[in-house]
């Protein structure tokens, strides 16, 4: 198992649109081959500011699997307009 982390920054005013976004792209996600589970959690210091995490079986799933998938298209139309600067992502794997 690997965890996606992406710490997205929202453009200001848009933090609303964001989440009710989020709500409707949860589902696509969800539906990927080898996804787990993910989190959504806002920044308390600044609120234009989410970080992003998903467990995946493998890193392939991810980056080959679900960005190469019509899934990921609506995805990204739904949610990479709010982002400035797009996001980094990163992987992780758990070591303890």
């Amino acid at each position: 198992m690997i965890t996606e982390i992406a710490l997205l920054k929202i453009r200001k005013g848009k933090t609303a649109a964001f989440e009710e976004a989020f709500i409707k792209a949860q589902p696509i996600i969800e539906a990927a081959r080898g996804y787990i589970q993910h989190e959504l959690q806002q920044c308390l210091e600044d609120d234009n500011k989410y970080l992003l995490t998903v467990r995946w079986n493998t890193i392939e799933d991810h980056t080959t699997g679900f960005r190469e998938s019509e899934g990921f298209k609506e995805w990204k139309k739904l949610l990479h307009h709010f982002y400035d600067p797009v996001p980094v992502v990163e992987h992780y794997k758990r070591i303890f």
